[in-house]
């Protein structure tokens, strides 16, 4: 084959250092507005962003010749400059591959995160998409 085809959707998430209110309500639109430039400037594509005062999730197209890591260090350090002050982000992150099929239901998930946060806290989201995705953890070392 001449060409390399790939089609890498991406559904991330991260937290607050120790899951703190830091992400204020005025600065959410700015914040996610910014991870957007921070794609376009690396070369992936941001479809969806949103979140709340703690976490964000970030739902993208991972390009055949970057990788996960390098995409998802370039979202936290930039963003994390971006807030300023003693802002900063949870060390690790959530990856998780989703069906070309499955995008329309992930970016409404996205979009309704105030809402579904009425319901249930970061923690048990999370580990409710771990279990989903079959992917096997410790509660005692999931949130640091």
């Amino acid at each position: 084959m001449s060409h390399t085809y790939a089609t890498n959707f991406i559904h991330c998430i991260f937290s607050t250092k120790d899951r703190r209110p830091l992400i204020t309500a005025e600065r959410l639109p700015e914040l996610l507005a910014f991870f957007g430039g921070v794609a376009k400037s690396e070369s992936f594509e941001l479809i969806i962003a949103g979140g709340t005062s703690d976490h964000v999730h970030l739902l993208f197209v991972l390009p055949a010749t970057q990788s996960l890591a390098y995409a998802v260090q370039k979202l936290k350090g930039s963003s994390s400059r971006f807030m300023e002050g003693r802002f900063s982000w949870q060390q690790g992150y959530g990856a998780f591959s989703v069906s070309p099929s499955q995008v329309p239901t992930v970016k409404r998930y996205i979009q309704n995160q105030e809402r579904h946060h009425r319901k249930q806290n970061f923690e048990e989201e999370f580990t409710s998409i771990l279990r989903n995705c079959g992917i096997a953890f410790d509660e005692r070392y999931v949130f640091g």
